[in-house]
């Protein structure tokens, strides 16, 4: 099913520090990184949850489920409602081709590099506040192939974004865009420098997750050939 390779695709370019499948369900726990690295992945029908919240407890962590329909057990959403945990985080899965997004994007491609370098983590990090050393942490763990996309704007790296290929889609991640760059066809850059490297391996599909409510960067991927699949979103308990 397309839905549950791309989540598992997209958890695998987002690999949690330590993993443990009960089944279909993916239990993941990684302290540092972004929560949503650490939700677990509830991808068969059987009712796991009891276990799913002992792996967290014996971590010390919160619970959260990620609800995709038509990939977890149907009734698995209220399940969670009724046992305490607050739904958040509307969330968008988007596809592309990748020949569409090089059309669409109508901006020359920006630079790519096959490492995070130190001006693109400090501009990831300038708008996400997240923790370098964890995220060095989290990329040195992808296996799959990935590249490292940027634009500068008079010698200064003002947007980037990341891509991990794996069976002919490749996923975008940590797209950010330093505040006084934004509209002025920096993120279309980034993309289009993603969309060239994709092409180039023969990753002929593109994939992304982002939040709903942030419309400017829907309108973007929108904008440039990105249409969504479905929407998903999180159960979470403290």
């Amino acid at each position: 099913m397309l839905l549950k390779t791309l989540q598992e695709h997209a958890a695998r370019a987002q690999p949690a520090a330590h993993v443990e499948e009960a089944g279909g369900w993916w239990l993941r726990h990684s302290p540092g990184d972004a929560w949503w690295v650490s939700a677990v992945l509830p991808h068969d029908r059987e009712d796991r949850v009891a276990v799913a919240e002992e792996f967290c407890a014996e971590r010390g962590s919160g619970v959260r489920f990620q609800i995709t329909p038509g990939v977890c057990a149907d009734d698995l959403d209220r399940t969670l409602g009724d046992r305490g945990y607050a739904r958040g985080h509307d969330m968008s899965l988007q596809i592309a081709s990748t020949a569409d997004v090089l059309r669409q994007s109508h901006a020359d491609a920006g630079e790519v590099a096959p490492r995070p370098t130190d001006e693109w983590l400090a501009a990831w990090q300038a708008v996400t506040t997240r923790d370098v050393s964890a995220e060095r942490d989290l990329l040195s763990r992808v296996e799959h192939p990935s590249a490292y996309a940027y634009a500068e704007v008079d010698g200064q790296v003002v947007a980037v974004g990341r891509v991990v290929a794996e069976d002919g889609w490749a996923g975008v991640f940590g797209m950010a865009t330093l505040p006084h760059a934004r509209g002025q066809g920096a993120a279309r850059s980034v993309l289009a420098a993603l969309a060239s490297w994709a092409a180039a391996r023969e990753a002929n599909h593109m994939y992304l997750q982002m939040e709903k409510a942030n419309t400017t960067a829907f309108r973007l991927y929108e904008r440039t050939g990105f249409r969504e699949v479905c929407t998903y979103h999180y159960r979470i308990r403290a």
